[in-house]
């Protein structure tokens, strides 16, 4: 491995591969193992320690693969199971961890369970399961999942007024009239993690990939599984759902049950004897985030607080602290992201105006200032990756892709637009699959006549790895020497972090022995401190040895 330390996950880069994007290796327009296999030695020779890989499970891709119908297996588009077992082997072989999604929160409306769920008998009158009573809706089969009778003298209206995360109610009614409970997409029924039987399937599931050598688990909507039996009316507004009104004892989120499931699970990872890692994907309110990581839970967590930051320092420098500060309280490092498979690409958001920024899919009212996001980008870049703990790559911002927001609506596939009745286009162009060579689509993506299952923009062209490579002064060089440095030089190793003294609109800090980050996002030139060299910059300083705005340099101490 990179990285053989048992605490190799504290600082590890780690490149999140959404798998349909990837790489194609059949021709048949979606990414799958055979790409995925084709590409590790190009993950390698970047220099991430480990790679995260989007669902691949069976599934109808009612939502990209989070809607899983079997977590045992491999959607057949993707590959079989030995496909993953060698993929699995190969990603050792060239010192890469391999981390897995997990979605524990709901299933595909075509899993086993929720078939066996709708052919069971409802709850009849006066049981646990009747209209207003949190209890049990009768049937063991339901009892997996979140079904209730409906309000109204005819049982036709949902048991509260919560909506679903992907637009419109959270409730579907059955043909016999009773109703499950879906937090996104109706193909998506909530489980009931009160059931027992619910623990067991998903501790057998994570034994059945660690046992096939996976290095540990990302963990879908960790701060969601545990609901309140009484299910009582939020009265918020529509689209609230993510991240919640942030008040306390949320309904259904981050409500205090996640925590026994994750001790739960911390026991299976512990009992295998070299280190299986979890990370959550848990949107909580400050201050809530380190109760996850607790020595008995989970390792990390993603830090959306940094990822939907302004690109401005004060924020920056608020966040930062807030992270370092709140998880070494457990012991814990903190993580670091700029982009991921649910959110506008960075190089998107930072080009949208010289201060703010648009972190959400749903808002996309500014234009786009191209030149300036990629600018501010390469600058982000190298803040992240100067600061101590892990962080999290999403495939393809290591060449500079922006966010496609002129998909053809006929391309759409994700749920939103749908649910929204056409109004919210969704993620699908942070989901444009990868260019890798060449000058028109698929880029490589693919063998020559490939038709990616999401349209590439032509002018790709200039993004592409092998253009990428070939210039000294593109994004994904500027990638391969800032992993290359964490790796290798000793100030970046460790978790020693210290602020120093700087402008208003600029950062600058100390990382162990003798090397400083200097990041200015004022709009001039930051005059760098004396006795020191640069040791890479996001671009090149100015004449008279300056930054220039928009830019982030790593600098060593001059010895004599």
């Amino acid at each position: 491995m990179n990285n053989a330390s048992d605490s190799w996950w504290r600082s590890a880069v780690i490149y999140q591969v959404y798998i349909r994007s990837f790489a194609d290796g059949d021709g048949d327009g979606t990414g799958d193992i055979a790409g995925l296999r084709s590409r590790l030695p190009y993950l390698a020779d970047l220099g991430v320690d480990a790679v995260w890989i989007t669902p691949w499970y069976p599934s109808p891709l009612a939502d990209g693969g989070y809607d899983v119908s079997d977590y045992r297996g491999i959607h057949p588009a993707f590959g079989t199971l030995a496909d993953a077992r060698e993929m699995i082997a190969e990603a050792h072989g060239l010192g890469l961890r391999v981390i897995l999604d997990i979605v524990p929160n709901h299933t595909s409306d075509r899993h086993t369970w929720f078939r066996q769920a709708l052919a069971a008998p409802p709850g009849s009158p006066g049981s646990p399961g009747s209209p207003g009573s949190p209890g049990s809706p009768g049937s063991p089969a339901r009892e997996r999942y979140i079904f209730r009778d409906g309000r109204g003298e005819d049982g036709s209206l949902p048991p509260n007024d919560w909506h679903a995360a992907f637009g419109g109610p959270a409730w579907t009614r059955t043909a016999d009239g009773q109703w499950y409970l879906h937090l996104f997409a109706p193909e998506q029924p909530d489980l009931n993690w009160d059931n027992p039987e619910v623990h067991a399937e998903f501790e057998s599931i994570l034994r059945f990939w660690f046992d096939l050598g996976v290095d540990g688990f990302r963990i879908d909507v960790a701060h969601g599984m545990a609901k309140d039996p009484a299910l009582p009316d939020l009265g918020l507004p529509e689209f609230s759902v993510l991240t919640g009104p942030g008040q306390d004892d949320h309904p259904h989120w981050d409500r205090d049950g996640v925590h026994d499931i994750f001790r739960e699970w911390r026991a299976v990872a512990d009992g295998y004897p070299d280190r299986r890692v979890f990370v959550a994907e848990a949107h909580v309110r400050p201050g809530r985030l380190a109760g996850y990581l607790r020595e008995d839970e989970l390792h990390t967590a993603f830090n959306f607080d940094f990822l939907k930051c302004p690109l401005e320092a004060g924020p920056l420098r608020e966040v930062i602290d807030r992270s370092i500060t709140e998880l070494a309280a457990v012991g814990a490092p903190a993580t670091w992201v700029l982009s991921n498979h649910d959110e506008t690409r960075h190089v998107t958001r930072y080009g949208r105006a010289r201060t703010g920024v648009q972190a959400t899919f749903r808002d996309r009212r500014l234009p786009t200032d191209r030149a300036l996001g990629t600018r501010r980008a390469r600058a982000a870049a190298l803040l992240m990756l100067a600061l101590p703990g892990g962080a999290y790559l999403y495939q393809g911002e290591e060449l500079g892709l922006y966010e496609v927001e002129d998909l053809p609506e006929d391309a759409l596939q994700d749920p939103v637009w749908e649910r929204s009745g056409h109004t919210v286009r969704g993620r699908d162009g942070c989901r444009v699959p990868l260019p890798w060579t060449g000058d028109a689509p698929p880029f490589g993506f693919g063998p020559p006549g490939t038709v990616p299952w999401l349209p590439q923009p032509a002018d790709f062209t200039s993004l592409t790895a092998e253009a990428g490579r070939a210039d000294p002064a593109s994004m994904l060089r500027l990638y391969r020497h800032a992993l290359l440095l964490r790796r290798t030089d000793p100030g970046l190793r460790g978790e020693e972090f210290h602020w120093l003294d700087s402008p208003d609109g600029t950062l600058l800090f100390e990382r162990g022995p003798g090397l400083l980050c200097a990041v200015n996002l004022s709009a001039r030139p930051l005059p760098l401190p004396d006795a020191r060299d640069p040791l890479l910059a996001s671009g090149p300083l100015d004449s008279d040895g300056l930054l220039p705005p928009d830019t982030t340099a790593w600098l060593q101490r001059r010895t004599a």
